[in-house]
């Protein structure tokens, strides 16, 4: 499954994400809805220079097949992280699954799992 060369894939990249977020989380605490975290963490990554899109379709694969019905994630950064937002009192087996379903889905290796609903960032690694 997970070598340890996957384990280390776009570390580095992945680092940069959860230090904007901590910035952002910072800032805000807790207590605001999703999408006012997504607008904060957008706005890290801009200022460090780290390409980025947000809402995006993805596209979904059965085999070699393209699914008609898409996914939409929160962010991708530097089109190799899926970033999921969530503002919730914990993250659930539900909001790791629902990851590693857009990892299965797409050409996507690794993920990051974000809740900011919580006093300290809370913060996931999925690696497919």
């Amino acid at each position: 499954m997970n070598t340890d060369v996957e384990k280390w894939l776009y570390k580095d990249l992945t680092y940069e994400i959860i230090g904007a977020a901590m910035e952002a989380h910072n800032e805000l605490g807790n207590g605001f809805l999703e999408n006012v975290y997504e607008e904060a963490l957008c706005y890290e990554l801009e200022q460090r220079g780290i390409p980025f899109q947000r809402q995006v379709e993805i596209d979904i694969y059965y085999k070699d097949h393209l699914i008609s019905k898409k996914y939409r994630t929160d962010i991708i950064v530097d089109d190799k992280v899926i970033v999921e937002i969530k503002a919730a009192s914990g993250l659930t087996r539900v909001d790791e699954a629902q990851l590693m379903h857009y990892l299965k889905a797409t050409k996507y290796r690794i993920g990051l799992l974000l809740n900011f609903g919580k006093e300290k960032l809370e913060k996931r690694r999925i690696i497919l």
